[in-house]
């Protein structure tokens, strides 16, 4: 019976999911052969043999040298896929050299030609087809780390992946899988290695596993450390913008009010991932180059300025203008007053607000894995995909860390604002 192709689009790293859910009955998008995907679902024959290309900008001194100019110090930054099979040959094959983790192909060759990594390794059929938008870009060294792409399907569908196994033989007998990767330039002499087009036995590329703590705890702890650095980095920045911008419009000129309350505007209507985005991407075609640590501080902290800045003009609010004319009256000048009298006072009234929104911002760190930050969240997104077994445990834990950073901060906040109420 004839099968009709219908096409689900979604995020490349999720697309197990969405077949384990059964929201889609096929996964076929370049997805590599691995063991630990194999045993959670039916893994067809090998449509393709693909290869590891290495790329760097045309430009780089040595580049012509290929994987030895990779290895010669000093250490190079390559940006490579998150979970891919590139990243685990590279992990394995490069140990001298800074894994970037991105999460798409474009972003990490983007930043090649930009200088940010010194080269990316891509699958072969990505490097030949973002060759043209990528001038600046050249391919080096020797093809490595040959693999297989195949179609899985679930378990409970054997009876679809036979099929599909099927199909395969016989668009490989009748030449109109050569025909098809000859026309876009993919069709290498893998693709006749009898070895490479049959799938490995059952266990065969299996190995000993350390304990599940062993495994994963070192990796999310130190990506636990990177969510703490960039929270207690940018929620102090937040905070002295956020006061600035309430006092500007509280007691600044009226002329300045306006152009402050666009900007507290503008940040709140629009999503933290698009300021990071222009931050780290777009600000380089204007001269402005930023670390990728240094773009999330700075995203986090002016994004949260914005939602500071009201809270902070409520508790300005909240204060008695007799409190200010108080001041005046002692003497004091308005700067003076607003330091020693009106400030901290609108700084008790507005803890428990300003607290929840450090949680919030201890959270949306979360986001800065789109600039490459590898933080928490980033790290169970990696080991969940190259582990799929695993995902249910490793969220337990990435949750009981973010719980264990979390909650003392709640605790102490509570403390001290019993403690300043007294």
């Amino acid at each position: 019976m004839p099968i009709e192709a219908r096409f689900a689009q979604g995020p490349w790293e999720k697309l197990p999911d969405l077949l384990s859910t059964g929201r889609i009955d096929v996964v076929l998008d370049g997805y590599e052969w691995m063991p630990e995907r194999a045993r959670l679902m039916r893994a067809s024959l090998p449509y393709y043999i693909y290869e590891l290309q290495l790329l760097a900008r045309s430009d780089t001194p040595g580049v012509e040298r290929g994987w030895n100019w990779l290895m010669a110090e000093p250490r190079k930054k390559i940006g490579v896929l998150g979970g891919s099979a590139a990243e685990r040959w590279l992990a394995e094959h490069c140990t001298k050299a800074e894994l970037v983790s991105y999460d798409g192909v474009t972003n990490a060759m983007g930043d090649v030609v930009l200088g940010r990594v010194d080269a990316t390794l891509q699958d072969l059929p990505i490097a030949i087809t973002y060759a043209r938008d990528f001038p600046a870009l050249r391919a080096t060294g020797e093809l490595v780390g040959p693999g297989r792409y195949v179609a899985y399907v679930r378990r409970a569908d054997e009876d679809f992946g036979a099929a599909i196994d099927r199909a395969i033989l016989a668009l490989r007998a009748n030449g109109t899988l050569e025909s098809i990767f000859k026309r876009y330039g993919c069709w290498t002499k893998a693709q006749q290695d009898p070895v490479l087009l049959a799938l490995p036995a059952a266990g065969a590329e299996d190995g000993p596993e350390p304990a599940f703590l062993a495994r994963y705890g070192p990796r999310l702890l130190e990506a636990a450390g990177m969510t703490v650095l960039l929270s207690i980095a940018a929620f102090p920045l937040a905070i002295a913008l956020g006061i600035l911008v309430a006092l500007g419009r509280r007691y600044g000129p009226r002329w300045l009010a306006w152009p402050l309350g666009l900007y507290v505007e503008v940040l709140r209507g629009t999503p933290l991932m698009l300021q990071l985005f222009v931050i780290f991407y777009v600000l380089p075609s204007a001269g402005i180059r930023l670390d990728a640590f240094f773009a999330a501080v700075l995203g986090l902290a002016v994004n949260y300025s914005a939602y500071e800045a009201e809270i902070y003009r409520a508790g300005l609010q909240a204060v008695p203008a007799g409190q200010m004319e108080a001041a005046l009256a002692l003497g004091m000048s308005r700067g003076l007053a607003l330091r020693r009298i009106v400030l901290p006072q609108a700084v008790r009234i507005v803890i428990p607000a300003t607290t929840n929104d450090f949680i919030a911002l201890f959270k949306d760190t979360s986001v800065c894995s789109v600039i490459t930050v590898v933080e928490l969240t980033k790290r169970y997104n990696i080991a969940a995909m190259s582990h799929p077994a695993d995902v249910l445990p490793l969220a337990v834990l990435a949750g009981v860390l973010y719980l264990a950073m979390s909650w003392p901060l709640a605790l102490l906040s509570a403390r001290l604002e019993r403690r300043l109420h007294a």
